[in-house]
């Protein structure tokens, strides 16, 4: 069963205006999906994700079953906060269930979600062709992208109305959050999606709203801080320069979509200002930065277009000559072929290159081949910069890696040999402060807060917080049980 609003943690009534039922992103960081109700025969879905790692569906049959498993007659529109897989995974499987809606999403959104949706058909749907273009069909025509910061009448009924709208979150490119405006009883409610740091490369800082009634808010990050800019580059660069010296590679486990590319904005920069230094032997003028993933190659060249939507500082760097997306270092792999010869070289040689290859969790895709041609070598490096879901090999390798333990991939074990090391700054989720100044920001603070879209240390940690600053009536976690709120 999804989780429900129950009256610990909700003072609506089921179908009521305003109530709120978790179809993920409850018992972990991955499938988030939830539904807010305008009244018993209306509502709108938030975001429909995959659930990933070892974090199950709803109905508990495991990860791979992930068939909508709750009524959606009432279902009126679909508003996708960003296009992370764990946020729009699923969508697949809600058009497979009849869902002709519109899709509401911020204009890059549009751009990127039929790029991310093809890709997750044919790892997780089918790979007929026919079938995938049906589906795409589907996608283009239920799409409505919207501008950030104008309100759109998602519903209008004689039981009430509700309009939303999208601001920038700060996450990866489209990124938003959702503020939902309930006519009948007036009442506002805020969906967070992923909110980003705020300075993430090529991406305005995300901005807290005025303020709301009921506020639902992710918690990735809500037990810990992030190294700041100027230190996880610090970071990033010590971690190349340690492989160089060692005549190994940096394998970077990365998400196609947003990662990559702030990883390649952020190399950019340490390129160009190491590559000027005048010493004789500067191995920085000649470092390959070799990108090996189909997908995220096609995801930069769209971000490429995008350009109208990067923040101040990257369209600067434009106008000075400089390219942080396509600069003369970058070499892309697309082809299989390609992609084994560029892993043999690596494994066996002693030229030093810095890969990014997806997927961010280790869980599949080709930096899987890299792993296990690197793992066992104490020359190379392997640099996370995204956080790693339970049950994940990016897991095991970022909690066993650091002891020289071990890692099991596709039923072969691996000792870890290589370096390990984390840059928690490069997650592109906000930090346990940078959540607090999301409310503590806001003009009328929420009566009521959700956190959910953690692990629950991560959760438990925000509310506490929260509750001990002061900055809500009521925090809940849905799902957790009883609360103070029960007479809320």
């Amino acid at each position: 069963m999804s989780e429900i609003a129950t009256p610990c943690t909700s003072s609506t009534s089921l179908n009521s205006p305003g109530h709120i039922t978790h179809h993920g992103a409850v018992t972990g960081v991955t499938g988030s999906c939830h539904q807010l109700f305008v009244d018993a025969h209306n509502s709108v879905l938030i975001d429909c994700g995959l659930f990933q790692g070892a974090e199950t569906s709803p109905g508990g049959r495991g990860q791979h079953s992930l068939h909508i498993e709750f009524d959606i007659s009432t279902v009126r529109a679909l508003v996708v906060t960003h296009v992370h897989i764990d946020h729009v995974g699923r969508i697949p499987y809600l058009i497979a269930a009849g869902f002709r809606g519109p899709i509401y999403c911020s204009e890059p959104s549009a751009e990127l979600l039929p790029l991310v949706l093809e890709d997750a058909l044919k790892i997780g749907f089918t790979r007929d062709r026919a079938l995938i273009e049906q589906f795409l069909g589907y996608i283009r025509q239920q799409l409505r992208p919207l501008a950030y910061n104008g309100w759109q009448t998602v519903v209008s009924e004689p039981g009430g109305n509700l309009q939303i709208r999208l601001q920038r979150a700060g996450h990866i490119l489209g990124s938003a959050y959702v503020e939902c405006e309930l006519s009948r009883p007036k009442r506002r409610i805020i969906f967070s999606g992923d909110l980003g740091a705020p300075d993430t490369p090529l991406l305005y800082a995300p901005e807290a709203p005025w303020g709301c009634d009921e506020l639902v808010i992710e918690s990735t990050y809500g037990d810990r801080l992030h190294q700041n800019r100027e230190g996880r580059v610090r970071t990033l660069q010590r971690a190349v320069e340690s492989a160089l010296e060692d005549g190994g590679s940096v394998l970077i486990p990365a998400f196609s979509i947003g990662r990559t590319q702030e990883l390649l904005y952020e190399l950019e920069g340490i390129i160009h200002h190491q590559a000027g230094r005048l010493q004789e032997q500067n191995p920085w003028r000649d470092l390959p930065v070799i990108v090996d993933s189909p997908l995220a190659s096609r995801f930069t060249e769209v971000y490429r277009r995008l350009r109208p939507f990067w923040d101040a500082e990257a369209r600067q760097l434009l106008s000075r000559g400089r390219h942080p997306l396509s600069f003369e270092q970058l070499i892309t792999v697309d082809d299989h072929d390609a992609h084994r010869k560029v892993v043999a070289e690596l494994a066996h040689s002693r030229r030093p290159a810095i890969v990014i290859a997806a997927s961010g969790m280790c869980s599949g895709g080709r930096v899987v081949n890299y792993l296990k041609a690197m793992l066992e070598e104490k020359r190379h490096n392997i640099l996370f910069v995204g956080y790693q879901a339970r049950g994940t090999p990016g897991r095991d390798i970022q909690a066993y890696g650091p002891e020289n333990g071990y890692v099991d991939l596709d039923g072969q074990r691996y000792q870890i040999a290589a370096g390990v090391e984390t840059i928690s700054g490069y997650s592109a989720h906000a930090d346990m402060d940078d959540l607090l100044g999301f409310i503590r920001k806001m003009k009328k603070r929420p009566q009521r807060v959700r956190v959910v879209h953690g692990d629950d240390p991560a959760k438990a940690a925000l509310k506490a917080k929260i509750e001990q600053e002061g900055l809500a009536e009521c925090v809940v976690v849905p799902g957790a049980g009883a609360s103070r709120c029960d007479s809320a």
